[in-house]
Order: structure tokens, then C-alpha cells, then sequence
């Protein structure tokens, strides 16, 4: 079930371009896990969570990628032709593609996930959405008091992420100049934020 508010239902914003330049130039999103992809993984943790739809950026392996989400009506994909300059290219393309939808008006935020972070589901996907269906417009995963994603951006916030997004920082900067006003969703006893990024990681994926 989506979570409504504002009138208007959040859209899960996937970020899959990375080239796992780390892990010897294998996409991440292309890593199998629990009998599929890591990035079909994500998406399916997404909808399972409560988002209405599903954005995801692509990048490194793009046409692999493609092939297996197919055309499902709930899911975007997005191609980020400068993958390469890091996840703020990625978050740009992704909110840009957000807000320059058909209805754009009917997204009212943007949960933003990392394909390499397999120990975060769908439990903390829904916990972050309940706080923003509470009033939270700024709100992240917290992990020990550590804030870490999911993140969720109201869509008032979009433009300003954007325009703060730069090399691999995401929204970072953005976050904390607006740190006051992000309500911190504490998710340790349900998720973990441990990132696929080199070799010695791919212990995550068993």
C-alpha cells in the first residue's frame, strides 16, 4: 500500500549506476542476489516498503539492466550519461526525471535508496514513510543516531538537492545545511547500512 500525503503518493528513487570501479568494473546492480540481481532486489524492496512507483537510475550495465526489469508499468528507468562523476549526476537525473513526469504533481516525495546496500529493506523503507505520513518533509534512516538511507526529500526539497548534489556525496551537503528539520528514523534493530564496495564486501550478498 502507498502511503498517502499531501494528496499525493511517494515514489521510491533507486540509485543504480555505479560502475563498482572497486570491485573490478562489476556493476553493482548487476551483482546476483538471493537467486536474482541486486538491482531487482532493490526495486522489489521499494515496492514491498510502500512506494507507489519506482525510479531507477541507471548507468554502468544499462542494457543489461533494462532487459531484466522489462516494462513494468510501475517502474522508470532512467539513463545517467555522467555515471561516472558519482551519485550526484545520479540523484540529479533521478529527481529531474521525478519532477518532469507526466502528472508530476502526483509525487509528493522521493525516497532515496542505494542499490549496494542489500541489509536495507523493506521494514526501514516503511518506517521512513511513516514519518513523513506523519509531517516529516526532511526524514532519513538513522543507524546507531547516524543518519544513513533511506532518505526522503518532500518534493519542495527536490530543486535545492539538486542543485547541492555533486561528485559522490548525493544529497549530503544538502542535508546538512537543512540537519534541523530532518526527522531521524532510528532503524538498527531492523536494517543495516553496510555498502557492497570491494571484493571483501561481497560477503554481504550471502
Amino acid at each position: 500500500m502507498a502511503w498517502m500525503t499531501d494528496g499525493g503518493p511517494v515514489a521510491g528513487l533507486l540509485l543504480a549506476a555505479g560502475g563498482g570501479r572497486r570491485l573490478g568494473g562489476r556493476p553493482k546492480a548487476l551483482l546476483e542476489f538471493r537467486g536474482g540481481l541486486l538491482v531487482e532486489h532493490a526495486v522489489r524492496v521499494l515496492r514491498e516498503g510502500g512506494c507507489a512507483r519506482v525510479c531507477v537510475v541507471l548507468g554502468a550495465g544499462a542494457a543489461e539492466v533494462r532487459a531484466r526489469l522489462g516494462a513494468a508499468a510501475d517502474v522508470t528507468l532512467v539513463e545517467n550519461p555522467d555515471w561516472a562523476q558519482g551519485m550526484g549526476s545520479s540523484l540529479r537525473a533521478g529527481l529531474a526525471s521525478l519532477a518532469t513526469a507526466t502528472d508530476p504533481a502526483s509525487m509528493s516525495a522521493a525516497l532515496v535508496t542505494l542499490v549496494d546496500q542489500p541489509r536495507v529493506g523493506a521494514e526501514a523503507v516503511a518506517r521512513v514513510l511513516a514519518a513523513h505520513r506523519a509531517g516529516a518533509r526532511l526524514a532519513a534512516a538513522a543507524y546507531g543516531g547516524e543518519r544513513g538511507h533511506p532518505v526522503l526529500l518532500a518534493r519542495e526539497h527536490w530543486e535545492g538537492a539538486a542543485q547541492a548534489a555533486d561528485g559522490d556525496t548525493g544529497a549530503r551537503a544538502y542535508l546538512r545545511q537543512h540537519a534541523a528539520a530532518i526527522r531521524l528514523v532510528e532503524c538498527a534493530d531492523i536494517a543495516s547500512p553496510d555498502d557492497v564496495d570491494t571484493p571483501d564486501d561481497l560477503g554481504l550478498l550471502r
